[in-house]
Formats: structure tokens, sequence, C-alpha cells
């Protein structure tokens, strides 16, 4: 389960001149050189974090659960930090905020320490995401799993 940004460089500006610069030109079977257009930098990673992912899957991907990349919203990224905060507050509000979910490869379905560290990191990780100024406005987030 992952949270990227995908940051767009340009050699016609000296921000992506730089980072171009930097990234070694590869070939592709003598095909020629190719230069990057973006860079793609993992912003989080769950692993079997089912409350998390099943968050997603209901309020960001439309319950559709196809391992697809889908933006996420500063605002949801906001309202599930909320959500955990309020959780680790009060345990008795994840079966009805933050509820666990079953399935193939989904982990543990109790509200144990597993869970509360999820929702920590998850805390944690999405105060950096928020508190970076470009994070609203050059950051296009998007989440994803692969099972």
């Amino acid at each position: 389960m992952y949270l990227e940004t995908e940051q767009y460089v340009s050699d016609f500006n000296n921000n992506g001149k730089e980072l171009i610069d930097s990234i070694q030109k590869c070939s592709f079977n003598g095909l020629g050189d190719f230069k990057p257009k973006s860079v793609t930098y993992e912003l989080a990673y769950w692993r079997k974090a089912n409350a998390i992912h099943s968050w997603f899957v209901k309020n960001v991907q439309g319950g559709r659960d196809e391992c697809q990349s889908t933006f996420v919203s500063q605002e949801k990224l906001k309202e599930l930090k909320e959500i955990c905060e309020k959780v680790l507050e009060n345990i008795e509000l994840a079966d009805e905020l933050l509820p666990t979910a079953a399935g193939f490869f989904f982990g543990s379905n109790y509200y144990d320490e597993w869970y509360t560290s999820q929702l920590e990191y998850t805390i944690k990780t999405l105060d950096n995401i928020l508190s970076n100024p470009n994070s609203n406005k050059s950051w296009w987030v998007t989440y994803r799993s692969c099972w």
C-alpha cells in the first residue's frame, strides 16, 4: 500500500535541468538515450494495514479495489489523519470510524497493538506530507495497493 507523488521535471527550467543532469541517462537496447520527465517519490508505505486500505477504497477509490493508482486530495489526507487521531483517543470508535477489513493478504482484524501502530504511523506520515509547503501546490498524491 503506497502513497506516492510524481514530480514533473523539465530540462527547460533550472530545477529540472539540475535533476536531469544528476540522473544518469539510460539506453533501452540501443534504441537511444531517454531523459526523465518525472520522478516518483514514495511518501508512505503500509503493509497489512487493512483498515487504512479499506478507508482509501471506500473514500477515495469509489469502492473499486483493483490495485489502481488514484488521486488523493489534501482534504482526504486531512480527513484520514483526523479519523486516525480520533480512534487513537478512543479505541471504541474504531469499529465505527476506521473498521478493519477481512480479505486475502489483509492481516489481522483485531484492534490491537498492530492496528494502533499503523494509525500512529499514518498520523506521523500525513503530518509530514501536509506540513510541506509544496504539498498543496505541486504535489499530485496518489494511493495504490498491490496484492
